[in-house]
């Protein structure tokens, strides 16, 4: 096992990628357009991952293809070109959840590195030994795993095999992630990437001997989303897990803006390296994770159980800033600004760099593309220029704290 942990950041398309590499994680877990479970996002082309393993590694950070469905027979046809294809990218690593698809990427990919999903439901060292015998070089443990669990396995499988945990995001009410929910009541298969998250809904009771009266499901006063999961955050927490064992902190959110993958990666990528230091984590870095669209956080299942119990009012998301633009260049005192959501001068800002940490900006003018004085930046993708004393980089995120 390598001494320093990895921090693992979700791309669910390029903006994505870039953001997480350029605001400093050490590898992304991508998928390809057939084979993930994430099937809503963009995801890559074969070309567009190329493009991407390129881009990563010329970041420092390596690419992990998600290839953890459950295939069908047909499926299982295409896979070997499949494979075979992504591997000619540069890609380094493949996740898996099924034993066949194992076999084949072994044949087919020979010098890929093989890490087994979270989808597998690995709960203890004699599942995780066994994989390793079959070719694993990583394990991504079940969430339902705590913290003495991760020790104990840690301790008992080769010092080479690398474990993988999930810090960070949302979090499924089924079993590591196998639910036929979603299949049953709208089709779309969750084991095939298409999740509709009806574990989000809204549920009413109908007794059958009277048809249309809908009765609502109550769960004591806090409401009726009853298999609503909140989200994990382990951000201060990141020293047990250390010593627990884990190689890689994975963060959640392929389906998820970049927004959400720069400022998470930034915040965990701090986390890690004041964990490393000995040194407590400042107040300032633990706010950033407040700062992205997020439900209610926990610990889920790595210390005491109840404390990842469902959230009842809602299944909506808590939203305190706005993601208003990227930082484009610098020159003359200036700010180029890629405008991305409706904000006004009259607006709280902040700045995040990549790498960096946030700073309050106080914008006093702004001018749109065409050189004139505006007060209202209202037009997506807009170039506006904004005087600044202070050279951010670009790929710098421009927030605003909601009112």
């Amino acid at each position: 096992m390598s001494n320093m942990p990895e921090l693992l950041s979700p791309a669910g398309e390029r903006e994505c990628l870039e953001a997480a590499v350029d605001f400093g994680c050490d590898a992304v877990y991508i998928g390809g357009q057939s084979f993930g479970m994430r099937a809503g996002p963009k995801n890559f082309t074969a070309e567009e991952l190329a493009d991407a393993v390129k881009y990563a590694h010329g970041g420092g950070a390596k690419v992990y293809l998600t290839c953890n469905t459950v295939p069908t027979n047909s499926e299982a046809r295409d896979y070997p070109k499949f494979i075979a294809e992504a591997a000619e990218t540069g890609i380094d690593a493949v996740i898996i959840a099924d034993l066949g698809v194992m076999a084949m990427t072994k044949k087919y990919a020979p010098d890929l590195d093989i890490h087994m999903s979270t989808q597998v439901g690995i709960m203890n060292h004699e599942t995780a030994n066994e994989l390793y015998r079959l070719g694993a070089k990583r394990v991504v443990l079940a969430r339902e795993v705590g913290i003495r669990d991760i020790a104990e396995i840690r301790r008992n499988i080769p010092s080479d095999m690398e474990i993988e945990v999930f810090c960070h995001g949302a979090m499924c009410v089924s079993f590591s992630g196998r639910c036929l929910l979603s299949k049953y009541l709208t089709g779309r298969d969750a084991n095939r990437g298409e999740c509709a998250q009806p574990c989000r809904w809204k549920y009413f009771l109908t007794e059958e001997t009277r048809p249309g009266e809908q009765y609502e499901i109550t769960e004591d006063n806090k409401g009726t989303f009853i298999l609503n999961a909140k989200d994990l955050c382990m951000i201060d927490h990141i020293d047990d897990l250390l010593e627990a064992g884990v190689s890689s902190f994975k963060i959640e959110g392929r389906a998820k803006s970049a927004y959400y993958t720069a400022v998470v990666t930034n915040a965990y990528k701090k986390a890690l390296e004041f964990a490393l230091s000995g040194k407590a984590l400042p107040e300032s870095i633990k706010e950033e994770v407040y700062k992205v669209s997020h439900r209610p956080y926990c610990t889920g299942f790595f210390y005491d159980h109840s404390d990842a119990e469902q959230f009842y009012p809602s299944s909506g998301y808590f939203r305190d800033y706005n993601f208003a633009g990227v930082v484009d260049g610098y020159e003359n005192g200036n700010l180029t600004v890629i405008q991305r959501n409706y904000f006004t001068l009259e607006d709280e800002f902040e700045i995040l760099p990549p790498k960096g940490e946030p700073a309050v900006f106080k914008p006093t003018e702004m001018f749109n593309s065409n050189g004139e004085s505006v007060s209202v930046a209202n037009h997506a993708m807009e170039k506006l220029i904004l005087p600044s004393p202070v050279p951010f980089p670009p790929k710098s995120v421009i927030r605003t704290k909601k009112h």
